[in-house]
């Protein structure tokens, strides 16, 4: 393949890491706006999503020009298809750091928020494995990106545990349904985090190996 292609992919994969890098930024913004009652801190995280759409766009309209005029193979063809797919997967991301901001606005969530244990765990468990996966894309690391991979079990079950911690309350506090609901919102959208960070882990192992593992269960 000739060096201004060569060129042009590396300079697409910048690109991708830098969208990668501002969606992290969201998300690491978003948990803290769930704990704390700072409508300007989420109100800017709504308005960044703006930027990661566009960057989004950009980023696939290069995919797909780069497909068409230079038709790579191999290590080249993965790597646009890879691009192409993480692309997606940072855009989704930064919809649920959105999604949290907003809950975290109605200013009810803080209170139940603070009084949950198994969010005070999910939220840095999930921003570790988008950073986790984003690194391992940056690095084409396959076996960091098996070991996030490995981590998603355990960020459903804090999930499915708050949801079980909500149905046993809720009734009992008809007063602050809406903050239930909220908190519900929180966790599913975190838990939507993590299942985009193990896609784009999923798709590390495609890059670096060329084997495809999505729906496959236990050790690679």
């Amino acid at each position: 393949m000739s060096t201004h292609f060569i060129h042009l992919l590396d300079e697409l994969r910048r690109r991708s890491l830098r969208m990668a890098s501002e969606v992290e930024d969201m998300v690491s913004e978003a948990c803290d706006a769930v704990f704390l009652a700072d409508q300007a801190l989420a109100r800017r995280i709504i308005a960044r999503d703006e930027e990661v759409d566009s960057a989004e766009v950009a980023v696939e309209a290069e995919v797909i020009r780069l497909l068409a005029l230079y038709q790579p193979v191999g290590i080249d063809l993965r790597t646009l298809c890879t691009i192409l797919k993480v692309n997606n997967d940072l855009e989704r991301v930064a919809d649920c750091a959105v999604n949290l901001a907003e809950r975290a606005k109605h200013g009810q969530l803080q209170p139940l928020a603070q009084q949950s244990a198994e969010l005070k765990q999910m939220c840095p468990v999930v921003r570790a494995a988008l950073r986790g996966a984003v690194q391992a894309y940056s690095l084409t690391d396959a076996d960091a990106a098996r070991r996030i991979r490995e981590q998603d079990s355990g960020i459903d079950a804090l999930y499915a545990q708050i949801v079980r911690n909500v149905v046993a309350v809720v009734d009992a506090s008809p007063e602050d349904v809406a903050g239930y609901l909220d908190l519900l919102s929180v966790a599913k959208n975190l838990e939507r985090i993590a299942d985009h960070a193990t896609n784009i882990a999923e798709d590390v192992i495609f890059l670096a190996t060329g084997q495809i593992v999505r729906h496959r269960h236990g050790p690679l």
